[in-house]
């Protein structure tokens, strides 16, 4: 099968799947995400994306979204720092999109009292503006991974081999679909396309020109696929991805390029993780909240601050990548030189 046909298997099957049968998040499960890390993350996109919808007029009914949305940790923070933004609150209708009944459980744990809808698909947000946050939310997405030959493509597929699962490669042919990374590309080159990303961005992207709003999306990955990226995370470690089946974390890194292919007639713009936080304003924010710690808890803040931004750390491997209708202001955060592609 494809590695695509294996992710999903492994991650998304209704009995066995790793999201259906597990809480994989913190310091209990197999990975921390941003909003795990910091209250900081979300306050700041939160704001970020109140200002935008003060920027575009302030409509006066939006959808406020988040795509895997985790254990609500991320909006929870977005809903306390926009409280005091004048209208911001009254005008939005919450939805996340979740799939899992469990994960559903969590999140609406974590959100309390907020009026909070679900929706199982991109395709089921209602039309209008839109303000929208997808962290982490890519990168699990099934993958298909490709390996250029002097003779075409040869394409990564998970087999067995002594009663073992093992990864082989498909004799090697001409495919259309990847036609445009024979430029970029020599033989012995990977690339890695995730069929399922570019309809969810084309029905964002189609959302925000045609009503308004803006979205974030965040994850580690780079401009244009290059090389080997799936893997496999349990524990906070890495592990082989064909060794327990639904028991870990299978993902690879994002092609932003891809996505912002995908999400015309939309304004995009384009930066790392830590230029937008700074941008926005996280050293304030940061030294704020220092002023009242000590000790352990001062020390584990700072430490937060540094894993957030610093790019020997997630500061320059996750990247954000805005996308707004063509004519609006940039969103709060990205310069002008981050508009379009690098």
């Amino acid at each position: 099968m494809t590695l695509a046909d294996y992710m999903a298997d492994c991650l998304l099957h209704p009995e066995h799947g790793y999201y259906t049968t597990r809480t994989p998040f913190g310091a209990q499960g197999d990975f921390t995400t941003a909003p795990e890390i910091s209250q900081m993350f979300g306050e700041l996109l939160g704001l970020c994306l109140a200002q935008t919808w003060l920027d575009q007029g302030a409509p006066p009914g939006f959808v406020l979204a988040e795509l895997g949305p985790g254990r609500g940790t991320l909006m929870a923070d977005v809903l306390r720092a926009t409280a005091r933004v004048p209208g911001f609150h009254a005008a939005a209708r919450v939805m996340l999109v979740e799939a899992s009944p469990r994960l559903r459980a969590q999140q609406r744990a974590t959100l309390g009292t907020h009026a909070v809808e679900w929706r199982d698909h991109v395709d089921e947000l209602p039309h209008g503006p839109l303000y929208l946050l997808a962290n982490e939310f890519f990168d699990a997405l099934p993958i298909r991974q490709f390996t250029r030959d002097a003779r075409g493509w040869a394409e990564t597929v998970v087999t067995e081999a002594d009663g073992k699962l093992a990864l082989a490669r498909t004799p090697p042919m001409p495919l259309a679909l990847l036609d445009h990374r024979l430029t970029d590309t020599t033989p012995g080159d990977v690339v890695e396309i995730c069929p399922a990303a570019p309809p969810i961005m084309a029905a964002l992207a189609m959302r925000i020109a045609n009503h308004g709003g803006v979205a974030l999306i965040i994850d580690y990955g780079g401009w244009k696929s290059r090389g080997d990226t799936f893997q496999a995370m349990r524990h906070h470690a890495f592990t082989d991805p064909l060794a327990e089946p639904g028991h870990a974390d299978l993902t690879a890194h994002v092609d932003f390029a891809a996505l912002a292919a995908a999400a015309l007639p939309c304004s995009t713009a384009y930066a790392s993780q830590g230029a937008v936080l700074e941008a926005l304003g996280i050293a304030q924010r940061s030294t704020t909240l220092a002023a009242r710690l000590t000790g352990a808890a001062l020390q584990n803040h700072l430490a937060a601050t540094h894993r957030l931004t610093h790019p020997d750390a997630m500061g320059q491997l996750f990247k954000v990548l805005a996308l707004h209708p063509t004519g609006t202001p940039l969103p709060p955060g990205f310069a002008p030189e981050t508009r379009g592609q690098p």
